[in-house]
């Protein structure tokens, strides 16, 4: 499966970029499943299909607002797809560490439907953050940092999330890491007490302030991401049931077997069938008035105006390279 990656020419470059599904390139609406190594959020203004999101089908139904964390498989089967996307990477977020916590729990629902009032609230974010990022005058970092940080506080507040708590929690930082640590694209030392070393705690300690900040064990949390990455290779991927066993970090096939249908009820066999008959039916479609489909305009239209910059217009390889703005 393919990890789209997030590429800077030099130190003086911003881990960030954005423009509309044009600008950015024919990746930001990819219609093969795939993955980031980045976060991206997406403003859809119009366009008719569907956004597979994991192992969710999404119907299009603009205007809709999406948050993508890195490693999560997603793709694209629409058409007349238009509106904003912004894509950063994890860097961008040192200003507001807090946020990248907020942005994967976002990811976990999404898609935020939205208002013409909430529309146009984040259209004029995104645009002020166009406008900034195109400049790329002095202290134009921090400027796009805090836009970036208002945009996730107004995802949270459109979900009616309670914004990020004041002052520190030692044991929501430290669970939030794990978190992280474990939802790695790729890894396959996923075991509590491994994840604990490489935190510098005692898997003990690590239980916990996971079980205080969370509700569950580090245990519940490795499983929960163990099953959810066999079901995302299960739906995208052509590998053999022991080839998955082998990427999730089983060595026994057997043994991925009996967790697999422990976690989900089913064998995964029996999983890859159902998700992938659920995957062909075809996609539910905003109708008019008169009750039939709408009849959209193929013809993608971007934001922002004038003129863009070349190097977001990339062809379909597995990075989008960012290498023209600096601050």
């Amino acid at each position: 499966m393919e990890l789209h990656e997030l590429r800077v020419a030099g130190p003086g470059v911003l881990p960030l970029a954005i423009g509309s599904f044009d600008t950015i390139g024919p990746l930001a609406r990819a219609p093969f499943p795939h993955r980031h190594s980045f976060y991206e959020i997406a403003l859809v203004s119009s366009g008719t299909g569907t956004h597979v999101v994991d192992l969710e089908r999404l119907p299009l139904l603009p205007p809709t607002l999406y948050v993508i964390a890195p490693g999560q498989v997603h793709h694209w089967e629409v058409s007349g797809l238009t509106g904003w996307v912004l894509i950063f990477n994890e860097d961008f977020l040192l200003s507001h560490p807090e946020d990248a916590d907020a942005l994967r729990t976002l990811a976990e629902r999404p898609g935020l439907d939205l208002d013409p009032d909430r529309e146009a609230q984040f259209e004029a974010v995104l645009s002020a953050m166009h406008e900034e990022y195109r400049a790329g005058e002095p202290g134009s970092v921090a400027v796009l940092a805090c836009y970036l940080h208002i945009l996730v506080l107004l995802i949270l507040r459109g979900r009616g999330a309670v914004a990020h708590p004041a002052g520190p929690d030692r044991a929501g930082d430290l669970a939030a890491r794990f978190t992280r640590l474990a939802a790695r694209p790729g890894s396959r030392e996923q075991s509590v007490g491994a994840l604990a070393r490489e935190l510098g705690v005692s898997a003990a300690h690590l239980h916990e302030a996971v079980k205080r900040a969370t509700g569950r064990t580090p245990g519940q949390l490795v499983r929960d991401r163990h099953t959810l990455e066999a079901k995302r290779l299960l739906l995208a991927s052509d590998l053999t049931i022991r080839q998955i066993a082998e990427r999730v970090g089983f060595g026994d096939p057997s043994y991925f077997c009996r967790f697999f249908r422990r976690e989900s009820g089913v064998s995964p066999g029996e999983f890859r069938r159902a998700a992938r008959a659920a995957r062909d039916r075809p996609a539910v479609t905003r109708t008019g008035a008169d009750g039939r489909p709408d009849d959209p305009d193929d013809t993608p239209v971007g934001h922002g105006g004038g003129a863009t910059r070349e190097n977001h217009h990339v062809p379909r390889v597995r990075s989008i390279a960012v290498d023209g703005a600096s601050a």
